[in-house]
């Protein structure tokens, strides 16, 4: 099994620091240099921690593909990905040829990962319409359908309920042959029935329990029946949350730094009233020593699963200190291998 890291990118997600380009690069930096076989970065315009339970001031954060080309300037092994682009920011077309050009100036490492889009409060301070689920999903199925023709060398004319391209080209192609794997990112149903039928994999993020990732597992395979397609050749990937130690003093230590430094409300109501125990946080979240972090991780290979990629923290993206990057890289990525 693959491990990929979910870079810090936010602000207050790296150590409760605001964030920097610095801070990222060199995140993605230990990590490659720890064996990460890669690393993730999510799309939105800005972001809040109110659904997790955390503030609802805005956090600032670093455009997602701008960060992957920097990324890929600044690594030379680990594959890049896009956990997960949010479909309505970008036209198809142009988003093909970011990838065939992205793809070629990191020699091959674009793991291109899209998604429908959930933030209503970005849409509606870009001036985008916020569509309906359904809606939206529909629409990232016909623009997940033009950038795979486009990166497979097709000069394409293409009349959909929701766009359309008139000879569109990609020229020159991506690196990688016949293209960079698209994967879509998601969860219910509807979405599964799209990435069954146009992606060459489904990510499902964040893990919380092997059974809930089985239930939705089974539904994917189901979805790829109603396309005609075998359920094998839809990759699969989990994101999770993580956090590992030597042993349970080890775990425990980490685990009280990683509350100190994330969002009050998250962990930590106020001041550390009503906060979540140890205990608590290995119920919902892949924690514990390397060999319980590694046998839990380790369950959804029997799914199919080809990668996990770890979130450091309690949040997406989040990281409470490098010292967990390095520790993980070196214990439990070659375990899991």
């Amino acid at each position: 099994m693959r491990v990929g890291l979910a870079l810090p990118h936010y602000d207050s997600s790296f150590g409760g620091r605001p964030v920097s380009w610095d801070s990222v690069r060199r995140v993605a930096e230990i990590a490659e240099g720890a064996g990460f076989d890669s690393l993730w970065v999510s799309d939105h315009l800005f972001l809040d921690w109110g659904k997790y339970g955390g503030p609802t001031e805005p956090q600032g954060s670093l455009e997602c593909w701008t960060t992957m080309s920097a990324l890929a300037a600044v690594t030379s092994r680990a594959r890049i990905g896009s956990l997960a682009l949010c479909n309505d920011l970008r036209n198809p077309a142009l988003l093909a040829k970011m990838a065939a050009t992205l793809d070629l100036l990191s020699g091959g490492r674009l793991e291109l990962g899209m998604g429908a889009g959930w933030y209503e409060a970005e849409y509606r301070a870009a001036g985008i319409e916020f569509s309906s689920a359904a809606t939206r999903i529909r629409r990232l199925g016909e623009a997940a359908a033009i950038v795979t023709r486009l990166l497979d060398g097709e000069e394409l004319t293409y009349e959909g309920r929701h766009y359309s391209v008139n000879g569109a080209i990609c020229r020159p192609g991506p690196a990688q042959k016949p293209r960079p794997a698209l994967w879509i990112g998601g969860k219910g149903d509807l979405l599964l029935r799209t990435a069954a039928g146009v992606a060459d994999g489904w990510n499902f993020s964040w893990l919380g329990d092997t059974a809930s990732y089985r239930g939705r597992a089974e539904a994917a395979d189901r979805a790829c029946a109603e396309v005609g397609r075998e359920p094998s050749t839809l990759r699969r990937s989990v994101g999770a949350y993580a956090l590992a130690g030597k042993d349970d003093a080890d775990v425990k230590r980490r685990f009280e730094r990683l509350a100190e430094r994330t969002p009050v409300g998250v962990l930590q109501s106020t001041r550390g009233a009503g906060s979540v125990s140890l205990q608590g946080f290995r119920e919902k979240h892949v924690a514990g020593s390397v060999s319980e972090v590694t046998d839990r991780l380790a369950e959804v290979s029997a799914f199919g699963v080809e990668e996990v990629i770890v979130s450091l923290g309690a949040l997406p993206f989040q990281l409470a200190d490098e010292e967990d990057v390095e520790f993980f890289g070196a214990e439990v990525v070659p375990a899991l291998r």
